[in-house]
């Protein structure tokens, strides 16, 4: 499968005091064409900021330091910004972490959902609401009229989800951002809010690029996993492999730290929590967290490696 989105030393920090903070480092990866990708980590660990940054949506104090952002062999982050308002919502869409924040509260749920048509094609208020209300058909809500003429604090929150969603869909995009999007639900809503993520990114032959710290989550709709600490990737591995088999210490240490089927084990939580921007450890960000660590991770940063077939690791346990 063909390259859609490439990330190279992608970095990014927010200005204090005359400084700049680093919260994402280094960071690279690459996403195929029509790849279930799952980006995972602890609040705090850069995750929906590599969102933000992708779509270019990084507001001061936060700034892109360095690095390039390749999408269909353009870098986004040279694009002028009428050259951007091409891709955000057209070619890569984002479905946002809670909807009702993201929805504008003043306009209906239909206008919402039929304004990427208004902005992007030449379709009349009319064609564009009838466009709309076929997408929120699409998207399982069956009192179409109702949720369309209604204004987002007049429905339930897996409605609000479900016309973020239509929204992110209408244009047909390449690629769709999703962050969080469970985390304003309950658990039978979440599974029925996945079942339908899952069909419609084969419906609508997309590549997803799902944004989580939910291992469930990622258990149900990825084929890929990386995990991000401190603003870097420190494993990037298949699904079935990161679950058989984690490499990193943190990765073993979330995996750890939630409840298995039918198992009678004590959870072990992972000691200590994430430090804000700039107070991470000198060396490995995770050295003071992890069991496994030793001199050389306070010496210096550590590497993310292929240590077998399509897996990365950024830890000096491996290697030599």
């Amino acid at each position: 499968m063909e390259k859609l989105l490439s990330v190279t030393n992608l970095r990014v920090g927010f200005e204090k005091d005359g400084k700049v903070l680093e919260a994402l480092r280094e960071v690279n990866f690459s996403v195929k064409k029509g790849e279930k990708l799952a980006i995972v980590g602890e609040s705090g660990s850069g995750k929906t900021l590599l969102a933000l940054s992708i779509l270019r949506l990084i507001e001061p104090p936060g700034k892109i330091i360095d690095g390039e952002i390749i999408y269909n062999g353009k870098d986004i982050l040279k694009m002028k910004e009428e050259d951007l308002r091409q891709i955000r919502g057209k070619e890569i869409s984002m479905i946002f972490q809670e909807p009702l924040s993201s929805l504008n509260p003043v306009l209906t749920i239909g206008y919402q959902v039929a304004e990427p048509f208004l902005i992007h094609t030449k379709a009349t208020k009319k064609e564009a609401i009838e466009k709309a209300k076929e997408l929120l058909k699409i998207v399982s809500i069956s009192d179409v009229e109702r949720v369309a003429n209604a204004y987002p604090h007049e429905i339930s929150g897996g409605m609000r989800q479900r016309a973020m969603i239509a929204m992110a869909l209408a244009l047909n995009p390449s690629i769709l951002l999703a962050d969080e999007p469970t985390t304003a639900l309950d658990v039978t809503l979440q599974a029925q809010f996945l079942n339908l993520l899952n069909d419609l990114v084969e419906k609508f032959s997309l590549t997803l690029i799902l944004i989580t710290h939910d291992f469930g989550v990622v258990s149900e709709t990825s084929d890929r996993v990386i995990v991000l600490y401190g603003g870097r990737i420190c494993e990037d591995s298949p699904k079935a492999d990161i679950f058989k088999k984690p490499l990193h210490p943190y990765t073993k240490g979330l995996l750890e730290s939630i409840p298995k089927r039918g198992a009678d084990k004590e959870l072990k939580p992972i000691k200590g929590q994430v430090p804000p921007v700039g107070k991470f450890p000198s060396g490995c960000p995770f050295r003071d967290r992890c069991q496994s660590a030793f001199e050389k991770c306070a010496e210096k940063l550590p590497e993310i490696k292929e240590i077998e077939n399509g897996r990365k690791v950024a830890c000096f346990l491996y290697g030599e």
